[in-house]
């Protein structure tokens, strides 16, 4: 099992979003990711389906750190809320933490916020651990 990040960069959906991850850890997971024009809704903001992919992109690697070897994971829930926009041209940061980790399945809140400090999202996802 990798012991970072390494595993998004494998994944084609977060390298086509530009899925940056900062900091990976068991109990934290950092990621930002710039909000270009082919992400945005036609008025030029982040599209709530980039917003749920990126946030699900760092939930999901957080499980995966946390899985027993061999063992694998899927999102099985996913709920957003949307707070404000994002501007095309920003770049949005997230921060993803685990609520609850056991051994069948984890729940990660993720919070993503614009550059001045404003909520733009969060969304809180349940991982199955897939067994082997």
């Amino acid at each position: 099992m990798a012991s970072d990040a390494s595993v998004v960069t494998t994944q084609p959906l977060p390298r086509l979003l530009g899925v940056e991850v900062i900091e990976a850890t068991k109990a934290k997971v950092r990621g930002r990711l710039y909000v270009r024009a082919d992400l945005c809704t036609s008025g030029h903001i982040l599209h709530g389906g980039a917003i749920m992919a990126f946030a699900d992109t760092l939930g999901a690697t957080g499980a995966y750190l946390n899985l027993p070897d061999g063992a694998g994971t899927t999102t099985i829930e996913s709920k957003t809320n949307f707070i404000a926009p994002a501007r095309e041209g920003t770049t949005v940061e997230a921060e993803s933490v685990p609520l609850h980790v056991g051994r069948r399945s984890s729940v990660w809140q993720t919070r993503i916020a614009r550059a001045d400090g404003a909520l733009v999202a969060i969304v809180t996802q349940t991982q199955l651990v897939l067994m082997p």
